[in-house]
């Protein structure tokens, strides 16, 4: 499987750093036997969807240039509330997108919960 990290921090704290994240984010990867082709990284709030690695990563998604997304954790991911955030992963399953959170087993659209994680009804 083609997998790709997004990993973000607040540029709030300035003493926070991606590289945690994405140092478990590979380590997982590897345990599950996922290549990695690409890894995006914003640091800025999330409270937007207009972060540019999250909106590239969203265009490549698209594109279908990679099979799942993995990130550390909801809140690194985005952190617009409940129904945007819904929204893009929402997204990401329309464009035949798996993504998975490493600190949170249950959003994981590629494993068991696959059909409660992906609902139909996120959209407006």
């Amino acid at each position: 499987m083609r997998a790709t990290l997004y990993a973000r921090v607040s540029t709030k704290d300035k003493d926070q750093q991606t590289e945690n994240q994405k140092l478990q984010l590979r380590e997982f990867c590897r345990a599950q036997a996922w290549t990695i082709v690409r890894e995006y990284e914003d640091c800025e709030s999330g409270g937007t969807a207009e972060r540019t690695e999250f909106r590239t990563m969203l265009q490549d998604a698209m594109r279908r240039k990679f099979d799942v997304v993995v990130f550390w954790s909801l809140d690194r991911f985005s952190r617009e509330g409940a129904l945007e955030t819904l929204q893009h992963l929402n997204t990401l399953s329309r464009y035949g997108i798996g993504y998975r959170s490493l600190t949170e087993p249950y959003l994981d659209s590629c494993g068991i919960f696959k059909e409660a994680t992906s609902s139909p009804y996120w959209e407006p």
